[in-house]
């Protein structure tokens, strides 16, 4: 990789759990960036320690970006070579990274995107439902808008992806049961690609059952298929 040839930003995606999963040039990127911005400089200087990689790391996150935005574009008008990493999985995916992508293209410099770990793929492709057509929700509103976010997808036919708090999953659960109904098929994907990896297939109504007797921990991937055409 060239001086010449670097993007002024990269965007590299980190391991969702499995510390395994970096790619080569992954490392190889970070290593030579000039400033790594993190998401939590706590947890990546972890990740970064434990690949041996000694970078100067800046903090950048939901509650900042707004804020420092400009003056990222700034330096790297200047020269600076940057590198974007959320605290775990593909930058801007759930995470922030939208919002500087955007402007550094604006100012007509260079973003370029590693391919990499993110956690709704494996949950959609061992999820057993279909997969050649689907939609990536993310995370639900929690209160106001929720309502109609799921209402504007009862009759979704695409297989749909949502990222839910442990806390929030029972809920979700019911909820999706109430629209979808209670014999939709779903999985709940949770501590991917880690020691405690569980994946749980079943209806919507067998999924409740399942968790109100076996409390959940862990990152959480929710996949539910979409509504079947020849259902009206």
């Amino acid at each position: 990789m060239s001086e010449d040839s670097r993007p002024n930003l990269y965007l590299v995606p980190t391991p969702i759990g499995n510390l395994k999963d970096i790619t080569l040039r992954a490392i190889e990127v970070l290593k030579q960036a000039d400033v790594i911005l993190a998401e939590d400089t706590r947890t990546s200087g972890k990740l970064l320690k434990h690949l041996e990689i000694s970078r100067p790391l800046q903090s950048y996150h939901i509650f900042n970006e707004h804020k420092t935005v400009e003056k990222l574009v700034q330096r790297m008008k200047a020269g600076e070579y940057f590198a974007l990493i959320s605290d775990a999985g593909t930058p801007a995916i759930s995470d922030p990274g939208f919002l500087l992508v955007r402007e550094v293209l604006q100012a007509g410099l260079d973003v370029q995107c590693l391919p990499g770990p993110t956690a709704f793929v494996p949950a959609l492709v061992n999820s057993g439902l279909p997969n050649d057509r689907f939609v990536f929700e993310g995370f639900l509103p929690h209160k106001k808008g929720r309502k109609t976010r799921i209402e504007g997808l009862m009759e979704e036919v695409r297989t749909m992806i949502f990222y839910e708090s442990t806390h929030r999953i029972q809920k979700t659960l019911e909820q999706f049961a109430e629209a979808f109904g209670p014999e939709r098929q779903a999985c709940v994907s949770r501590e991917l690609t880690k020691l405690h990896e569980e994946n749980a297939r079943g209806t919507l109504a067998e999924l409740i059952d399942y968790y109100q007797t076996h409390p959940i921990k862990g990152e959480i991937v929710l996949v539910v298929a979409g509504k079947n055409p020849k259902s009206d």
